[in-house]
């Protein structure tokens, strides 16, 4: 369920996130995670798509080193425009593979960008983040770009969490938002990697109804495990106070 309609853009605050580029647009999904993951000096943005979560982030930690990657080049040349016409400066975005990148790769520009004042992150992030693809057993679209943002066949569960473990600081934190039929396989991925499952936010599109998705936050140690709940809409149309709450910095 989104709660924005699918125009070319969207506008926030204090930036604007263009859309038409990219298969996956603005959403429900990606604004909860965007509000909810922690941060860090360095924070890793995992098929960043327009560059939504990337920009959140970059406005709510805005001393920290955001890198955005993505496999669709498409996606990646859209997140440069849209990093480059937002206010923040502390954003760098890359075509990348996660099973394969490595923070020293060369970073990727938009055509006419402000130039960056970042130093390449460190070898590994204290925050990373991922709104990753959800149809792992569904047909395929055949809108190729469509079928890499949403099906895990692009990115598997065990390739995502064997990337976050390399990525990980040791006391970093990886958050993620995920449907609720996908919560069993992601974290028995998460426990296969050696991580743990240390936050937990069910949310409910009304109060009434059952969790439509999942915000879930892993750790390389054990922690005790945090676990809240959080609904969308008190009625239609109508967000709820705890939803208010958590997005209040980014919506008009």
């Amino acid at each position: 369920m989104h709660l924005f309609m699918a125009n070319d853009y969207f506008q926030f605050r204090q930036f604007m996130v263009r859309q038409d580029r990219c298969a996956m647009k603005v959403g429900t999904d990606g604004t909860l995670l965007g509000a909810w993951a922690r941060g860090g000096r360095a924070v890793l943005d995992i098929g960043t798509g327009t560059g939504l979560i990337a920009l959140m982030m970059a406005q709510r930690y805005p001393e920290a080193r955001i890198v955005g990657i993505d496999i669709d080049a498409r996606a990646v040349g859209q997140a440069c425009e849209n990093v480059a016409g937002s206010p923040f400066r502390n954003i760098d975005i890359l075509e990348a593979d996660a099973t394969t990148f490595s923070p020293v790769q060369p970073l990727r520009f938009a055509k006419n960008p402000p130039p960056s004042t970042l130093h390449l992150p460190p070898s590994v992030f204290d925050s990373i983040v991922s709104n990753p693809p959800y149809f792992v057993d569904s047909l395929e679209s055949p809108d190729v770009q469509r079928t890499l943002a949403r099906h895990a066949a692009s990115l598997s569960y065990r390739d995502l969490m064997a990337a976050v473990k390399r990525l990980l600081a040791d006391d970093g934190e990886f958050s993620v938002v995920i449907p609720f039929d996908s919560k069993p396989l992601l974290e028995s991925e998460a426990a296969l990697a050696g991580l743990f499952k240390v936050r937990e936010c069910a949310v409910k599109t009304t109060p009434r109804k059952q969790p439509r998705r999942y915000l879930l936050a892993f750790m390389k140690h054990h922690a005790e495990l945090e676990q809240t709940e959080g609904v969308i809409e008190t009625a239609p149309n109508e967000r709820s106070a705890w939803y208010q709450e958590l997005t209040k910095d980014f919506y008009l």
